[in-house]
């Protein structure tokens, strides 16, 4: 959700559990010891999308990562041309990875990271596809106002196959760049700005703002330059302790144009 709020610009912001999905070099930079998130979307067509992870920093023997991201379809009716209204049976249509990263610190600035993703696509009955990606990272902290670079190769993997067509992964370059354009003793101000190349497309650019209070209240905003519907997008988050242990949550919202609002919601442990 803070990514999301930030409109996906957190290539170069990313940190813990959430930095699986963006950047996994950067979960070899982490404060804690173990950091697990949990983030739900409600998509658009009742679709939902989940996403778990846990980053483990092992301290000079790397970080360690896993994740799964879940895309599932609301039930839907099977349909035919001489049951238009149902023949009584359903179904449910769904996509679901699992990864496993391993980063680690090259310098005291230089993190290198990768992902390996097991996919699993399943449409209908014997619709069902298997595939495996790899996702490569580099994270560099400037170590001036916490600006960072950040690198990644993402979907770079084999292709499934649905009837006769053949689709590859949509693999991906992607670069961020961020930092502190406002820093006081109780308050800063972060931009980020990002680029995304997809191998089937255009770049699409995205920038985000995060302005925080005491290093406990959040709030986010963000844009999308160049997507077909993304545009604006917006968010808040909050850390507390609870039980004695480092606790935030985060929610944001997301406009798709025609296609309507996208709102996600988070909670990280950070231990």
């Amino acid at each position: 959700p803070a990514a999301a709020a930030m409109a996906g610009s957190y290539f170069s912001v990313a940190q813990g559990a959430s930095a699986l999905y963006y950047n996994p070099a950067a979960i070899a930079s982490m404060d804690q010891k173990i950091d697990i998130a949990f983030y739900k979307t409600n998509w658009f067509a009742n679709m939902d999308h989940d996403y778990s992870a846990l980053a483990y920093n092992k301290g000079r023997y790397g970080a360690f990562g896993i994740l799964l991201t879940r895309l599932i379809t609301d039930e839907m009716k099977v349909r035919t041309p001489m049951q238009p209204d149902g023949t009584g049976e359903t179904f449910y249509a769904g996509s679901y990875r699992v990864g496993f990263a391993y980063a680690r610190r090259m310098t005291d600035r230089v993190n290198f990271g990768g992902t390996i993703n097991y996919i699993f696509i399943s449409l209908f009955r014997d619709f069902k596809q298997e595939a495996a990606t790899v996702e490569l990272s580099a994270d560099y902290d400037v170590g001036f106002r916490g600006m960072r670079f950040s690198m990644k190769i993402g979907n770079f993997g084999s292709s499934v196959k649905f009837v006769n067509e053949i689709y590859e992964m949509p693999t991906n370059f992607s670069f961020g760049i961020s930092g502190l354009i406002l820093d006081y003793e109780k308050s800063s101000l972060l931009g980020s700005l990002s680029i995304n190349k997809p191998n089937d497309g255009p770049p699409i650019g995205l920038t985000g703002f995060e302005y925080g209070l005491n290093k406990m209240f959040f709030l986010r905003a963000g844009y999308n330059l160049g997507h077909s519907t993304a545009t604006w997008s917006s968010g808040a988050g909050m850390k507390f302790k609870l039980s004695n242990q480092l606790v935030s949550t985060d929610i944001s919202f997301n406009d798709y144009s025609s296609l309507g609002m996208a709102t996600r919601f988070g909670i990280n442990f950070h231990l």
